[in-house]
């Protein structure tokens, strides 16, 4: 018999941990080579973890609603063949390893006697703790982590940085009084967001736990609001042609097609195509640089009952409406019956919500992170519109709502880009647009 080990996988380009959501397995099932183990939820996608052998599960090692890095072992299977006492060292790392590791740049010196109390596991940080540490300057060995054996992981740095405030040194909390040196009080730290969670629940409150999913959302929400300066503009766009041609081919199109000929198809197009002539807002902010997209991956916003899911139109400036049309009924159609894979929800560059299909005309949408901008299409509505001649007509009128992330984009190009995007809309007909 032999040990062998299941570890996190890399679930993302950028995934560097995942929380297991559910355990499918308990110690003692049997399972079989590509069996479900876990449910697991990165602040990407949800996804479940295969079995990559035949055997008996001998040891669970992370809790559910645990948040562990990629590569950590999740569990361990008894396999036949071989021997326990080659496989067993494999697993041993996880223990051992942490304590000879070297700590973070900045952080206390090795042999604080803060880290012994915190266990092996509170000097080996992950690639995205270290780099968000340093970002903000925290000081790693005066943070407590909430991983196994203390570990530190990425969610106890970010709460700090949505807090605020930093960590007080360890050195000080333990001195006694008297030794420390006198100090203001902080008038705000981590507290008041803890003290928010404290609701009073009342009879006939109804309690609803927040799931692996419901919490990506809020935390990528989150990291969004706070690290990208938000700015707004909308733009009125007239798409009473658009409106007409679309409706002269929805029938047909259907019929021949077997799938509905949306308006979104047209606004996603319309977005491609200026962003091809606009690359700046293809941009994301890294830090020390800006890195300009070359393809363009448009994301778009499909909501279920429980959440939120941005599946990925790949290099949509290549695609025709009918393309485009496709796509979103697919990608849409796998959202709401549970199929869509990790790789369509990766590569997304831009986004476009369709905002409109629940009848709003003004929205201000948070731009889904790391991405520069973010595109709210409204609702069409008929509005008495003042003509070029002077005259008053009823024309299909329709907001485009645009959020964008000031460090990256200024209000020219983003203005030159809305108007090119209203100029295509505008400018739609059946001489000028083809949707094959």
């Amino acid at each position: 018999m032999a040990i062998e080990s299941i570890k996190m996988p890399q679930l993302g380009e950028s995934v560097t941990e995942g929380t297991i959501e559910k355990w499918l397995v308990k110690p003692g099932d049997h399972v079989e080579k590509y069996d479900s183990l876990a449910e697991v939820n990165t602040d990407k996608v949800t996804a479940e973890v295969p079995s990559s052998f035949t055997g008996t599960i001998k040891e669970i090692l992370v809790q559910e609603g645990q948040t562990v890095a990629v590569g950590e072992i999740v569990c361990t299977i008894e396999t036949e063949g071989g021997s326990s006492e080659s496989a067993q060292p494999e697993a041993a790392p996880a223990q051992k390893e942490p304590a000879n590791e070297m700590p973070a740049e900045g952080s206390q010196k090795p042999k604080s006697p803060v880290k012994k109390e915190k266990g092996a596991a509170a000097g080996r940080y992950s690639p995205a703790v270290l780099r968000l540490s340093q970002d903000h300057n925290i000081n790693l060995a005066d943070v407590d982590g909430s991983g196994r054996d203390g570990r530190i992981t990425r969610k106890d740095i970010q709460a700090i940085i949505d807090s605020g405030e930093k960590p007080q040194p360890k050195s000080a909390v333990e001195a006694p009084a008297s030794a420390q040196q006198s100090a203001p009080v902080a008038p705000a730290s981590s507290a008041p967001a803890q003290s928010a969670t404290n609701v009073p629940v009342a009879a006939g409150d109804i309690e609803i736990p927040v799931t692996g999913v419901r919490r990506a959302i809020a935390n990528n929400m989150l990291k969004s609001k706070h690290e990208a300066p938000h700015a707004w503009t909308m733009i009125e766009v007239d798409v009473t042609e658009m409106v007409k041609y679309r409706d002269s081919l929805k029938a047909e199109f259907k019929q021949k097609e077997g799938f509905n000929l949306t308006y979104f198809a047209f606004f996603v197009k319309a977005v491609s195509q200026a962003l091809k002539e606009f690359p700046m807002m293809n941009s994301m902010w890294a830090g020390d640089k800006i890195v300009q997209k070359k393809d363009i991956n448009i994301s778009i916003a499909v909501a279920t009952d429980e959440a939120l899911y941005v599946p990925v139109i790949q290099q949509a400036d290549e695609k025709t409406i009918k393309g485009i049309g496709r796509e979103i009924t697919e990608l849409a159609g796998k959202v709401r019956s549970g199929k869509l894979k990790s790789q369509e929800m990766q590569g997304g560059t831009f986004t476009v919500n369709n905002t409109g299909s629940f009848g709003s005309v003004q929205s201000m949408g948070i731009i889904n992170h790391p991405q520069a901008a973010i595109l709210q299409v409204e609702s069409i509505v008929k509005r008495p519109v003042v003509m070029d001649n002077g005259m008053i007509g009823v024309r299909d009128m329709v907001n485009l709502c645009l959020s964008l992330d000031h460090r990256v984009l200024d209000g020219l190009v983003a203005g030159h880009f809305l108007a090119r995007v209203k100029e295509i809309l505008e400018n739609v007909s059946p001489e000028t647009t083809s949707v094959y």
